[in-house]
């Protein structure tokens, strides 16, 4: 019945409070079984042979039942000691046996369920079951001798039957012991087994718990990149804008107040869309289940006309064109798309020198929609691949299968390209 991974667990000992349950069941048996001696002491149902002293009688009672009190704590030993003294017992005709039996019982049961060793537990058991089944043939071939040297055609008197009464008394009792020690290895086997299902639950109860522990973390940290990247690409942009925005001001304004005004207004504009975006994004940190309709959308591909327009306000000759025939998207996608296309136009701002032009075009594909943003700056020649912009529009872009491109054109300036693919599922879905 054991497994091989099974043989080699160890069941834990007992707690203290199964201990403490021990000591009064073994206490409460002991006196169990002097009750049941004395009663029949007083009926005279003694087995073949004069019985001992009544101390002696005591004695043995005590022999067998007080050893429960540490059957599972050392239930090897317990079990041993039961087995000696129940077989001494009956050797000297101890007349109590309803008790001790039910003793012998639990003792090999309490060794199947919690012998530490289970390959040896197992060879006790039998070693015990063994000896016991000699036993009684020693006893049965001592008295049927005597009985059949002497036969008292009272005994079997009322039998009937085709079995011959003897027999018959002999094949009950084998039948009950067959049972009986049958039914203790057996149960004690399935309490064992039963424990280290229980232990095997646990430990699988406690690796889940673990690993739980482990997603919710990863979650959080997650969480925590996705919201560092939104704050980076928001707060990067506008500042990025009113920078733009107020170095012109500086320019113009002692020859032109007018246009320094209208770039001092640009810069108010962009602070406080800064500040509203900032605050939408902490309503979904703050939101509870129950008050989803006071969260405003986030900014998705709808929206990037107004990225557009912040960019001419700058100054720079920005254009947007949108080619084929727009089709609803995911959510997840249009909001990547606006984003890609924020972190490109604010890189513009604060890295192409010189950049007059800047161009964003959206084209809806057969199965995918692209956004390409390119201007006519002179740039560094190179991507910084540690940058925060550049590395949230790649996760971005790999989140949902995409490909993007990020770098020089041939003809002069930069280019983003980034292009995400769109399932017809995903299409007849929104």
């Amino acid at each position: 019945m054991d497994t091989a991974a099974g043989t080699h667990w160890r069941r834990p000992g007992p707690t203290p409070e199964q201990q403490r349950r021990d000591l009064i069941v073994g206490l409460a048996v002991t006196v169990l079984a002097i009750a049941s001696l004395t009663l029949t002491r007083g009926t005279g149902l003694f087995l073949p042979g004069p019985p001992p002293s009544f101390p002696e009688q005591l004695l043995w009672a005590v022999a067998v039942g007080l050893p429960l009190i540490w059957r599972r704590r050392f239930p090897v030993a317990t079990t041993l000691v039961i087995s000696v003294a129940f077989v001494a017992a009956q050797a000297r005709s101890a007349p109590e046996t309803r008790v001790t039996t039910g003793v012998l019982f639990t003792a090999i049961y309490t060794l199947g369920a919690w012998g530490p060793d289970r390959r040896l537990a197992r060879r006790i058991r039998i070693g015990v079951i063994a000896a016991m089944f000699g036993w009684i043939g020693f006893w049965y071939s001592v008295n049927l001798g005597s009985v059949l040297a002497d036969p008292s055609p009272e005994v079997f008197a009322d039998a009937v039957g085709p079995i011959p009464p003897l027999i018959a008394a002999v094949l009950t009792d084998a039948l009950f012991n067959i049972l009986f020690f049958g039914f203790a290895y057996f149960f004690g086997e399935i309490a064992w087994l039963a424990a280290r299902r229980e232990h095997e639950l646990q430990a699988q109860a406690d690796e889940l718990r673990r690993s739980q522990a482990e997603v919710r973390a990863h979650a959080v940290v997650g969480e925590r990149v996705r919201i560092a990247r939104e704050l980076h690409d928001v707060v990067a942009h506008h500042v990025s804008v009113m920078g733009v925005q107020a170095a012109a001001c500086r320019r113009i304004l002692d020859r032109d107040p007018a246009k320094a005004r209208t770039a001092l207004a640009a810069v108010e504009e962009s602070a406080r869309t800064a500040v509203d975006e900032l605050r939408r994004m902490l309503g979904v940190l703050r939101a509870r289940d129950h008050e989803p309709d006071t969260i405003e959308p986030p900014p998705g591909i709808s929206r990037v006309a107004a990225v557009v327009e912040r960019a001419r306000e700058t100054g720079l000759g920005a254009t947007l064109g949108v080619y084929g025939e727009p089709v609803p998207i995911p959510e997840s996608i249009s909001q990547a798309t606006y984003r890609i296309v924020q972190e490109a136009v604010t890189n513009t701002l604060k890295h192409a020198a010189a950049a007059t032009t800047l161009e964003v075009r959206i084209r809806y594909l057969a199965h995918e929609v692209e956004v390409d943003v390119t201007d006519d700056g002179r740039g560094s020649g190179t991507t910084n691949a540690d940058g925060v912009g550049l590395v949230g529009m790649r996760e971005r872009v790999a989140t949902h299968g995409g490909t993007l491109e990020i770098g020089p054109r041939a003809v002069g300036g930069w280019r983003v390209r980034a292009r995400f693919p769109l399932s017809l599922t995903e299409r007849q879905a929104t």
